[in-house]
C-alpha cells in the first residue's frame, strides 16, 4: 500500500464509528458536514499526493458541507 491508500484507510476507519454512532435521523447539516469531510479529504489527497493535502481538504470540505447543510435545514 502506498501512502495515499493508507490516508484513506485511516480516515475512512475515523469516521465509520461517527457515523454508525447517531441514534436519530442526521440533519442535512450533519450529513453536509460528513460528506464535505469525506469528499474534501479524498479530494485534497488526489490533488496534493500528501497527509497534510488530506487532512486540509477534509477541514474545507467538512466547513463548507456545514455551511450548506445549514441553510438546507433552514429552507
Amino acid at each position: 500500500m502506498n501512502k495515499q491508500q493508507i490516508t484513506k484507510s485511516i480516515f475512512c476507519f475515523a469516521v465509520f464509528p461517527v457515523l454508525t454512532a447517531c441514534t436519530t435521523n442526521p440533519s442535512k447539516q450533519e450529513i453536509g458536514t460528513v460528506s464535505g469531510a469525506v469528499v474534501g479529504g479524498i479530494t485534497g489527497a488526489a490533488l496534493t499526493g500528501s497527509t497534510v493535502g488530506a487532512v486540509g481538504g477534509a477541514a474545507a470540505g467538512a466547513y463548507i458541507g456545514h455551511r450548506i447543510g445549514g441553510e438546507l435545514d433552514r429552507k
